[in-house]
């Protein structure tokens, strides 16, 4: 896959998740890997008018390799996700609620209050508080990550990650509603979380259904 088109695919996904409210002006930051390269957004960038040129291509250690903007002060963080992990895109968002969440004083995880939430690999982990752009915060999103396909950043935001840009997209959008229905279901009393035993049947029902892939109609 060609540079221009890494950059344009990037761009493409800034400007969607700030149409849908999920980066607000500069913050946040998008990536998609493609061997030992990243494409990731630069820094300063208003993410909603993002273009192929506010697009960064760097090494897997950090070196620029092609593009005029600085890359994302997050590029730390999202080298070391895609060294821990099989992640091929990464999204970091300030969502609304995601954040919100984030910010619960004593919460460490979003638990599991629908089966949706399965699908990203149960209870959503709460990664501790570390200032933005360090070696600490990439270390520690990264050990977040591991298990998960999303996680929230105490004091900060949401992380996603996924085998393609627009699964790492959907799995941004999945979190943010999730944690704007933990917010909805908070305000109205205590929530109800899916115990274990209903966690596995419902894992073992997607199994065996094949739930989430397009099927053709039986006959």
């Amino acid at each position: 896959m060609s540079a221009p088109s890494l950059r344009d695919q990037v761009a493409d996904v800034a400007r969607r998740l700030a149409a849908e409210g999920l980066l607000i002006g500069t913050a946040g930051n998008v990536s998609v890997r493609v061997d030992d390269h990243l494409a990731i957004t630069g820094t300063g960038v208003v993410l909603a008018d993002c273009s192929a040129y506010d697009v960064t291509v760097v090494s897997l250690s950090g070196d620029v390799v092609d593009g005029s903007v600085a890359p994302s002060s997050e590029l730390d963080l999202h080298c070391r996700v895609y060294e821990r992990t099989d992640a091929q895109a990464i999204v970091h968002t300030h969502a609304p609620f995601g954040t919100a969440v984030a910010c619960v004083s004593g919460l460490t995880s979003l638990p599991v209050l629908h089966y949706q939430q399965l699908g990203l690999g149960g209870a959503i982990p709460i990664a501790p508080y570390a200032t933005f752009g360090s070696p600490e915060l990439a270390d520690i999103v990264a050990d977040a990550l591991v298990d998960t396909q999303v996680a929230l950043m105490a004091n900060h935001g949401s992380v996603a990650r996924g085998s393609s840009l627009a699964d790492a997209v959907e799995n941004a959008l999945l979190l943010e509603w999730l944690a704007t229905l933990f917010h909805r279901t908070c305000s109205m009393g205590r929530p109800r979380e899916l115990t274990a035993d209903e966690q596995q049947s419902t894992v073992a029902q997607a199994v065996r259904l094949d739930y989430g892939t397009p099927q053709e109609k039986r006959t």
